[in-house]
């Protein structure tokens, strides 16, 4: 089995190396400390296996995955730090996943996962339909918002999404939150909801969008009714209308 390393971490490499080493049955093909230097690599070794760091300088690891296309994917197993909400969306295409840090018995489980894919592959038993369709998600969310641009007393800010708390309807503006600070956009709610990946944002109100990663808690209200807590302390009302979407997006019921 032919395994391709990619990671920005010259540590965590030199882990997975270890770890490989042991491995009679694995060849350790080569290393790439960057995105674009990976997309070459796998491109002219064909490995196997690619343990892919998904946060790196220059091209992430989903970008690599966008260079490449659905046809030329190896059998990937991401090596992340991403927290758990970010983590279900590769376990819904069952696309395995090291969390760090990882010991020698997680990496063992994600490596037998490896092999048993590729041994698929080989018979045509299996397609590449799980990391096809998050690549294809992927490509496809280059249709949304990367970033706000927004003007404040003769001043132009650009505000990134992964920045941005929540989003409250204005008349035909919308106020962007973003920590203590407060955007204002000339643009209808409804317009901009449909600007914005909904995999990142969900209407928890007639006229609020919260984006999921900035939500810290929730709590239980007289009545069944739920408020919403965010990182920064800011507290939304998760109104009934908008509780059965908030739940499928959390992936479980209140």
């Amino acid at each position: 089995m032919r395994v391709l390393l990619v990671d920005d971490e010259p540590l965590v490499r030199q882990g997975l190396r270890d770890f490989l080493s042991l491995e009679p049955d694995v060849e350790v093909v080569g290393e790439a400390s960057d995105g674009k230097s990976a997309v070459g690599l796998i491109g002219k070794l064909a490995p196997d296996v690619v343990f892919l760091d998904v946060r790196m300088p220059g091209l992430d690891g989903f970008e690599v995955l966008k260079r490449l296309g659905p046809q030329a994917l190896p059998v990937v197993v991401f090596v992340t730090a991403f927290e758990q909400y970010a983590l279900q969306a590769f376990e819904a295409h069952a696309i395995d996943y090291l969390l760090k840090p990882f010991d020698r018995a997680r990496f063992a489980t994600s490596l037998d996962r490896a092999r048993a894919q590729l041994d698929y592959r080989r018979v045509g038993r299996q397609s590449l339909s799980g990391l096809a369709k998050l690549v294809s998600e992927l490509q496809n969310s280059e249709k949304y918002l990367k970033r706000f641009v927004v003007k404040e007393r003769g001043r132009i800010f650009l505000v990134p999404i992964e920045e941005v708390d929540w989003l409250e309807a204005a008349g035909n503006y919308v106020t962007v939150h973003r920590g203590p600070k407060e955007y204002l956009i000339r643009e209808t709610f409804t317009v901009l909801e449909r600007q914005l990946d909904p995999h990142l944002f969900v209407r928890v109100h007639r006229s609020a969008l919260v984006r999921l990663a900035a939500v810290s808690q929730l709590e239980r209200l007289e009545g069944n009714d739920f408020r919403i807590v965010l990182a920064n302390g800011q507290q939304l009302t998760l109104s009934r209308s908008y509780r059965k979407e908030f739940e499928s997006r959390l992936g479980r019921a209140l």
